[in-house]
């Protein structure tokens, strides 16, 4: 399989005047969290809530800043996260496409929302 992309909306849900902004996004099952560069929490103006130890896929691993809340936009879906600030581009991992009942079709290399549940986002709860 290939390398999925998808554009999602970022924003600031505690400082309203800051405006959204919309990234290209890689789409990484693999991964746990959303992960963004700098420039993207600057421009945000998101605050670091701690530091986190995270592990990158060549195995080393390393303290990054976690920074939030962040509003994640992706067509009819919002969920709020915090992120890990690293790398050059967003990588939007498992955990805010759970929170929004996002699937990746592989054939397609697309992003798109659950069709089993179209209009509101699903989940489990038990």
């Amino acid at each position: 399989m290939g390398l999925v992309y998808s554009t999602i909306t970022l924003s600031n849900p505690v400082l309203n005047s800051i405006k959204p902004i919309e990234v290209t996004s890689l789409v990484d099952t693999g991964a746990t969290y959303l992960c963004i560069p700098q420039h993207v929490a600057n421009q945000l103006e998101l605050s670091e809530l701690q530091k986190r130890e995270v592990t990158l896929a060549d195995g080393t691993s390393s303290l990054v800043p976690y920074v939030g809340p962040i509003k994640v936009a992706f067509e009819n879906r919002i969920c709020f996260v915090g992120a890990m600030v690293l790398g050059d581009q967003c990588l939007l991992g498992a955990i805010p496409m759970e929170d929004m009942d996002l699937i990746v079709h592989p054939k397609y290399f697309k992003l798109s929302v659950n069709p089993a549940s179209p209009n509101i986002a699903s989940g489990l709860a038990k």
